[in-house]
């Protein structure tokens, strides 16, 4: 168009952009996603490269090498290259990450050297291994099998983690008030579910595993006499009422009941034993009563009537109280000889402090929640008790080796028997590479007649600390027969060791690292 001067005039009429600014800049910073990322992989490469140079320079140093001067461009690469020397592995090789490649390198030869022995596990029976919660190998980790006393792992980890390892059970004194040192009544033996209540002269030193870190009853009796009480009119009644009353698992064997656990009850002394007499007694308050009556009359405190079991009086005052060694110190105690009452009673005291019931099943069931909790497997797994005696119990490999993985860095590793020194394994792994490292719980079920179901059971769960800072955790738990023969569940228990003992066993950093 012309203006009135004559020259031509152009209208500038502004065009729709054709393409928003948003994507664009969007399209941008995608583009630069790759280029942070390749720096970030290269800064990560270049110091790794440092530390194999370092690494390298220091082992040579060591070894007194001679090490060539750094040469220019043309020089000499390779992994045989000295000081200075530059190198030429590419920037996304393998070698840019000796370190996790040696781990790779290791557990796959720690695999292959487990491969025999994974033979001469039957079909009833199951094998895992990991290491620092990385699945090594394994066979039938998901099929139920019956754990023995590894059962007392599930009721040891929980038990630190819920109550804790400073947890410590009260035994109290109680009484009316006296007068002139007199009880006109009863005095009130009281349990806490302490499951070490022990009086200082019984002959626990003859018990094949006796116990350790025990609470003296004599304590509480002398707190009975400091208070000034020299006569009691009536009983020393026993209470065990922080718990209910069953004393013994219905599952249990007729060979086990009254012989390998029980009768307990949140009142137990000397494993329910009395001084003078042969046998457990049937009622363990009552034994309890007794053991603390004679205690009383040997340092002048006369009793009127015979001990009994009871209830305290809700007017009786404490007299006296004595505290248990920490929880820690009686796990350690019943993982170590495999205390059947304690791992019972410790099931009790959780229901009691999840729920205040002290019952089988309220204890049962903060086991199953926790275990839970921490993604546990639980598929096939059934708790019928604490102590692992009865044979409905079922347990699978991938679940103990996730128990074993939650608890590494807790107490439960320091609170198991050592190969070849204490406990149950004090007679295990003598002379074998793994004496005195390796620490596990083991367990033993004969479930007679062994001709028929359920089989008999021996097993062995744990940890192994490997030279190079790793934890090993392994379960093996064996079912048949006659796998409870020395012979039979001894071969494959040394070579699951010897295998064990072999990791790490793959290439070091300096031969894979970069050249």
């Amino acid at each position: 168009m012309s203006d009135p001067s004559g020259s031509m005039r152009v209208d500038l009429v502004a065009a729709p952009a054709r393409y928003p600014r948003a994507p664009l800049l969007l399209l941008m910073v995608l583009a630069l996603v790759p280029v942070v990322i390749l720096t970030a992989v290269w800064v990560w490469s270049d110091d790794q490269a440092d530390v194999y140079e370092a690494a390298r320079d220091a082992a040579e140093a060591d070894d007194g090498a001679v090490r060539p001067a750094s040469t220019e461009a043309g020089g000499t690469g390779g992994g045989a290259a000295g000081a200075g020397a530059p190198l030429v592995t590419p920037l996304l090789d393998y070698r840019r990450a000796p370190e996790q490649v040696v781990g790779v390198s290791d557990v796959n030869r720690l695999a292959e050297d487990m491969e025999p022995m994974l033979v001469f596990v039957n079909d009833e029976s199951c094998v895992a291994v990991a290491v620092d919660g990385r699945l090594v190998t394994a066979k039938n980790i998901a099929t139920p099998v019956i754990p023995a006393s590894n059962q007392k792992l599930l009721v040891a980890s929980v038990a630190l983690e819920v109550l804790g390892p400073e947890y410590r059970f009260t035994t109290t004194a109680a009484a009316l008030p006296a007068v002139d040192g007199v009880v006109d009544g009863d005095l009130f033996l009281i349990g806490g579910g302490d499951p070490l209540l022990t009086s200082d002269d019984f002959p626990i030193q003859d018990d094949r595993f006796p116990a350790a870190d025990t609470t003296s009853l004599d304590e509480l009796a002398d707190a009975v006499v400091g208070a000034g009480i020299t006569t009691v009119r009536g009983s020393v009644v026993g209470d065990g009422t922080r718990y209910d009353d069953q004393w013994v698992i219905a599952s249990w064997g007729d060979d086990v009941a009254f012989v390998d656990a029980g009768p307990y009850d949140a009142l137990v002394v000397n494993d329910s034993r009395v001084v003078g007499r042969s046998s457990r007694q049937s009622d363990p308050n009552e034994a309890a009563a007794r053991e603390f009556a004679r205690l009383l009359r040997n340092r002048g405190v006369q009793v009127s009537n015979g001990p009994r079991s009871g209830v305290a009086e809700p007017g009786a005052a404490v007299i006296g109280a004595v505290d248990s060694a920490p929880l820690s110190s009686v796990v350690e105690g019943m993982l170590t000889t495999s205390d059947n009452n304690t791992a019972e009673m410790l099931v009790k005291e959780l229901g009691v402090a999840d729920s205040g019931e002290g019952t089988l099943a309220a204890g049962l069931n903060v086991i199953d929640r926790t275990l839970r909790g921490w993604g546990v497997p639980m598929d096939g797994v059934r708790l019928v008790d604490g102590s692992g005696l009865s044979p409905d119990n079922r347990i699978t490999c991938a679940a103990l080796l996730a128990v074993l993985d939650r608890s590494a860095d807790s107490g439960l590793p320091g609170a198991l028997p050592v190969a070849g020194r204490t406990g149950t394994l004090a007679d295990e792994f003598i002379g074998s590479p793994v004496e005195g490292g390796l620490r596990a719980k083991t367990g033993t079920l004969g479930n007679p007649p062994f001709d028929q179901p359920p089989s008999a059971v021996k097993a062995l769960a744990g940890y192994l600390d490997a030279p190079n800072g790793s934890t090993i955790e392994f379960v093996l738990i064996q079912s048949g027969p006659d796998v409870t023969e020395d012979e039979k569940y001894r071969a494959l228990w040394t070579a699951l060791g010897d295998r064990l003992a072999t990791y790490p066993a793959g290439a070091d950093t300096l031969t894979v690292g970069p050249r």
